[in-house]
């Protein structure tokens, strides 16, 4: 069992447990609710990479494994909801070592099936990001990619990194976790201190 599948099952565990505190949060949900929405934000990026990228059959249809990391996360939320939900400036975290993890995982994978550094960081971003889009239409939330908050442009950081790092082959392990620390550390900071970029203002047109 190597580093990249641990940290594969880990982040879809993370995954399923933001997804299970949104649906929750919402309202008041059955397991069945609850457990499809930890699951769609828990395969979605990666299924959506996937797709697009030709490769088949997908990570969790080939791999039971990665739907005992899902139940785990609803299981987890479970247990311990009260404690996740008294730290309401936590919540977050799960959401963050997730789109970490994801974004690390999806860019790599995206090298080894032959594609261009560039294609293979935007790849690795649409892994970490799509599950939380879907998660937060389904829910009626404005998805989070649409808030003003650092999400996606702190995945293309990381990514960024990984890619130099790898170019000059630095080890895998050092490479995954600084790369994944640079993405925990500027989405934390951003929403700790409330960060965002630069607005797109045009000024109007005159009639």
């Amino acid at each position: 069992m190597n580093i990249q599948y641990i940290l594969e099952l880990a982040g879809t565990c993370f995954f399923a447990v933001s997804g299970a505190l949104v649906a929750t949060r919402k309202s008041e949900q059955d397991w069945f609710g609850v457990t499809f929405i930890g699951f769609i934000t828990a395969i979605g990026g990666g299924s959506l990479r996937d797709m697009l990228l030709g490769s088949y059959p997908l990570a969790w249809v080939e791999n039971v494994y990665f739907l005992y990391a899902i139940f785990a996360g609803i299981l987890m939320t479970r247990l311990f909801y009260r404690q996740i939900m008294k730290r309401s400036k936590e919540r977050f975290i799960f959401d963050t070592l997730g789109i970490a993890l994801f974004t690390i995982l999806g860019t790599e994978k995206a090298l080894d099936l032959g594609v261009n550094p560039v294609i293979a960081a935007i790849m690795g971003m649409l892994s970490a990001i799509m599950g939380g889009v879907i998660r937060d239409v389904l829910t009626n939330e404005i998805p989070v990619l649409f808030r003003k908050e650092v999400y996606a442009s702190a995945c293309l950081a990381g990514a960024a990194l990984y890619l130099c790092l790898d170019y000059f082959d630095a080890d895998k392990n050092y490479n995954y976790f600084f790369s994944a620390s640079l993405i925990f550390g500027i989405r934390y900071a951003a929403v700790k201190f409330n960060l965002s970029l630069p607005k797109f203002k045009v000024r109007p047109v005159d009639s």
